[in-house]
This record gives structure tokens, C-alpha cells and sequence, in this order.
């Protein structure tokens, strides 16, 4: 017995120093800290207000910077367009409606191109002209000045509002940048019981999006 228990002992030394050697040659591999690149929602808001595709770029999206800029370039020109024909319509009808002969702007609206003043003008032709033809110019003039004023208007209102998409957009692309879209979807097949009266066999699908 004396003789077991030292053999057992001698074991349990030997067992010992093996551990603490492996204990002490097992040294844990310090961990690099990569950093990882993040969006601040806020910030892309801030950069977008303050200069439009300035948020778009803070995104790393610089291929939508073009977008933007041809947005406002459409609608900047649908305010020069619509209020240059505003102003020759305005003033044709003013022209038009005063009796000083030398004030005949209208003469170059193009739809009066192939009507003969003498069939429209009062105040050139003042015997010749059809009151009837002079009520249909002066009603298209003022559609003109209607249409054109309606449109330089939207025109307005349109790039205040693509303005505020701008903003939007970059703020939404900035919080959505670390949105997990992987596609882990799982659908199970239950059987069910249905019927208001009695017992009816039926499938009932699930479809359980895990995020």
C-alpha cells in the first residue's frame, strides 16, 4: 500500500508541472483592433443641408452626386423657361390692351404668326378688326399668363422639394449603412385544424424573417 500511494503521488506532481507547462507555454495572440467604418446619420443630414451631394458624398455614394446636381439643373432651367415666356405673355397682353400704337410686342407670339392684325387690332386697325377675334387673342394671352405662372411656380416648389429629398436621402442612406439585409428566411409547414363546424384538414404557412 505504502509503495502504491507514493507511485500515486508521484503522478499527481508529474501531472502538475505538465499543466502549469502548458499553461505557461499557451500565450493568448493579442487581438488587432481594426476599426470599423460607421455613418453618422446626423452628420450626413448636416452635410446635405449645408451644400446639396454633399451628404451623398459623405456616404461614400458618389455616383448619386451627378443625380442630384441634374436635378436641380432641370428644374432651374423649368424656372428660366417658364418665366421667359411669363414675361413676353404679360407683356403682350398689356401691349396688346393700351392704346399706344407702338407698343406691339404681341406681333411675335407665335400664335398670332398667321392672324392678320387687321382681323384682331384694335388700335391698328380700328376699323377693320372683329371684336370677337380681339376677345379670342386677349383670352389666349391670359392662358398663356395663367399656364406660365402655374409652372414657374411648380418649378419653384419643385426644387425646394428635390432640396429636401437630398437631405432625406442621404440621411436615410446613412442609417440604413448598417442594416443587416442578409437573407436568412426560414418557412415551416404546420398542419392546422379549420372549419367553424367540425374538424377539417388544412396547411397553414409560416414564413419568419430572423434578424
Amino acid at each position: 500500500m505504502e509503495l502504491y500511494s507514493k507511485i500515486i503521488l508521484i503522478l499527481v506532481i508529474l501531472s502538475v508541472f505538465t499543466c502549469n507547462g502548458r499553461a505557461q507555454d499557451t500565450v493568448p495572440a493579442p487581438k488587432e483592433h481594426v476599426r470599423r467604418y460607421t455613418l453618422e446619420p446626423v452628420r450626413a443630414t448636416m452635410y446635405a443641408a449645408a451644400l446639396p451631394g454633399l451628404g451623398q458624398i459623405y456616404n461614400r455614394k458618389y455616383w448619386k452626386v451627378p443625380f442630384v446636381y441634374a436635378g436641380f439643373g432641370a428644374l432651374g432651367y423649368a424656372v428660366i423657361f417658364n418665366t421667359r415666356n411669363y414675361n413676353t405673355f404679360i407683356n403682350a397682353y398689356q401691349d396688346f390692351t393700351d392704346i399706344i400704337p407702338e407698343t406691339d410686342s404681341y406681333l411675335d407670339l407665335a400664335f398670332l404668326a398667321s392672324q392678320d392684325p387687321a382681323d384682331y387690332d384694335p388700335v391698328l386697325h380700328p376699323t377693320s378688326y372683329n371684336p370677337s377675334t380681339e376677345a379670342w387673342v386677349k383670352t389666349t394671352m391670359l392662358n398663356g399668363v395663367d399656364y406660365y405662372r402655374k409652372y414657374r411656380d411648380l418649378s419653384y416648389i419643385g426644387i425646394a422639394a428635390w432640396y429636401l429629398f437630398t437631405i432625406i436621402e442621404a440621411h436615410v442612406d446613412a442609417s440604413l449603412f448598417d442594416y443587416d439585409i442578409s437573407d436568412d428566411l426560414k418557412a415551416t409547414v404546420v398542419p392546422v385544424t379549420m372549419g367553424m363546424y367540425g374538424l377539417s384538414p388544412g396547411v397553414t404557412f409560416t414564413l419568419t424573417m430572423t434578424f
